[in-house]
């Protein structure tokens, strides 16, 4: 008789930045659904990301001083199927990268994941790009690509988390993050209380926490 086939093990808990800002959005049912989707999509290891070579090509552009002919030209070069999106996506991550002014100030810095533990929930800490300015300042910039903006608790758990782990992403650095679709630029909020805001994301995690560890 064949041996019998050794279950599965129960995958760790665990959200990148993405998903625990999604995560925080969410109230009621809502969030058990979405913790138990992102459960069973670490349980088969799927995912894709479709938009890497936007990102690549706003690189090249600041890399390379290019003004957004990069970003022009990549709608025409991705897969047909991926080209509504990318059409909605390059008008405004031009007037980002308009917005950053004169690019022969502003150079790419290179950027370091970082996982940031929220009592026993890792969240992994992934910025898009480094920004390093001839002033000296610094940021680490993750970008918004949904249809809708960037929620306040969205904003607020993206930015303090980013922060938290900056010595390890981008010592130095503020937390920028980018609604792309509009071509704003969010930074912290000056007024908010770390400490609050801290109190307030360990409870959203030890609750993340116990749906992962129930979700079927």
């Amino acid at each position: 008789m064949p041996e019998p086939t050794a279950p599965a093990p129960t995958p760790l808990p665990y959200a990148t930045l993405l998903a625990f800002a999604r995560y925080v959005d969410r109230t009621g049912p809502a969030k058990a659904n979405f913790v138990g989707g992102l459960r069973k999509q670490r349980a088969s290891r799927s995912g894709f990301n479709p938009h890497g070579q936007l990102v690549k090509a706003l690189k090249a552009d600041i890399a390379f001083r290019t003004g957004g002919r990069h970003l022009a030209e990549i709608a025409g070069l991705v897969k047909p199927r991926w080209r509504p999106l990318y059409e909605a996506l390059v008008p405004g991550t031009v007037s980002y990268l308009h917005s950053l002014g004169d690019l022969s100030a502003v150079d790419l810095a290179q950027t370091r994941d970082a996982v940031g533990m929220l009592g026993d929930l890792p969240v992994k800490i992934n910025p898009h790009l480094g920004l390093r300015y001839d002033d000296g300042r610094r940021e680490a910039v993750r970008l918004h690509f949904d249809e809708q903006p960037p929620s306040p608790e969205a904003l607020l758990a993206t930015l303090h988390l980013m922060g938290r782990q900056m010595e390890q992403v981008l010592p130095g650095a503020e937390p920028v993050l980018v609604d792309v679709r509009r071509g704003v630029p969010h930074h912290r909020d000056p007024a908010a209380r770390p400490d609050q805001v801290e109190r307030w994301l360990a409870g959203e995690a030890a609750a993340f926490t116990a749906i992962w560890s129930t979700a079927a």
